[in-house]
């Protein structure tokens, strides 16, 4: 049955950020991308206004095909390139907030959470891609800044590009029920939101904390970039700046300034909270200096090895891995607590204070 573009433009205007149009032309990739990220943040539903046309031609075309596969190579496209690693990284971001409790996490699960939004994306339309490959260059990339959540930068990018390199069209298949693919498109849905929505609900204080420490080492490691580190402030801007352009400039006493300021706040109680118990844990007090830090961690690092408490080994460890933990944590560079909310008073940056700390 032929598709209609007036349905199609229907669904795209009803529920187009949860990909309703696109499962009605039978691109179910495309519908679950948009379900997953609402729509590519609604600026890829709106992009679509204009490209509905061509995809209802392409779903006919598809459904006139006999079984089989197209030949040729499709052209490169830096768009699907880009998009490819933007959602590489956002479920990247996503496993970090849902499994990174696991052990051997950052060798298995964030490496295959990378690698399955890359084809996802690679999937989208009548392209697709090598998934043993992708993968492949997914798991052989993640030793790169183990443990580090920068590790989502290198995965993605070395899956996109070995996506790109083994992109072909999709064989052409017959139709099946429309109950098979909504089952199929559920259970990836549960399974990608259900982690997540646990991990907020359940533990919501330690996710925002995780997350604010996750876009501060990214966008702190794009400051080798300025263009890019300049673009990545700006998407963390743009709620703020779409609400100034619907609404005029708040000003200082507007609730919405009060809002971003609460939010701060937050984020900066945990960066404080976080410093007085690696304080406490290395038996030190606030302003110790730095060569006060690494002569204690070095006392505490010899009483507590392992090694030289065999009757006590569970202990140790434990010991052991709290004045590492606490240590790594005083000897990262600590911004002056006034300096986010000078940005706020000079105008530049206005919500930045929420991303870098």
């Amino acid at each position: 049955m032929a598709k209609g573009l007036l349905v199609t433009y229907v669904l795209w205007a009803v529920g187009g950020p949860a990909g309703l149009h696109h499962l009605y032309l039978g691109r179910d990739s495309h519908a679950l991308l948009w379900m997953l990220t609402l729509g590519g943040g609604g600026l890829g539903w709106l992009w679509e206004f204009w490209k509905l046309p061509s995809f209802v031609a392409q779903a006919n075309r598809a459904q006139g095909q006999r079984r089989g596969s197209r030949g040729g190579t499709p052209p490169l496209s830096l768009i699907r390139f880009a998009a490819q690693m933007i959602v590489g990284i956002y479920f990247g971001l996503v496993a970090l907030i849902s499994f990174s409790f696991m052990a051997n996490f950052y060798i298995v699960g964030l490496p295959l959470a990378v690698g399955l939004g890359v084809l996802l994306v690679a999937a989208v339309g009548n392209q697709t891609s090598d998934v043993k490959n992708t993968l492949g260059a997914a798991f052989l990339t993640s030793p790169i800044f183990y443990g580090r959540p920068i590790a989502i930068l290198p995965i993605s990018l070395a899956a996109s590009i070995t996506a790109q390199k083994h992109r072909r069209y999709k064989a052409s298949v017959g139709s099946e029920m429309l109950s098979v693919r909504l089952y199929r498109l559920g259970l990836a849905y549960l399974a990608f939101t259900g982690p997540l929505a646990y991990s907020i609900l359940c533990n919501t204080t330690a996710t925002l904390s995780y997350v604010a420490e996750t876009l501060g080492s990214i966008l702190s490691w794009f400051s080798l970039f300025p263009f890019l580190g300049h673009f990545l402030e700006s998407v963390c801007l743009l709620p703020y700046r779409t609400w100034r352009l619907l609404v005029g400039n708040p000003g200082f006493s507007s609730s919405s300034f009060q809002e971003w300021e609460k939010l701060y706040e937050l984020v900066q109680s945990f960066q404080e909270e976080k410093h007085q118990l690696a304080h406490q844990v290395l038996g030190l007090s606030e302003g110790t200096t730095n060569e006060e830090i690494h002569r204690r961690y070095h006392e505490l690092v010899k009483t507590w090895h392992p090694d030289h408490n065999l009757h006590q080994t569970e202990e140790a460890q434990r010991h052991f891995l709290e004045i590492q933990a606490a240590y790594e944590i005083l000897s990262q560079p600590r911004k002056p607590r006034g300096s986010g909310r000078s940005r706020w008073l000079n105008g530049r940056y206005p919500i930045m204070p929420i991303c870098i700390f």
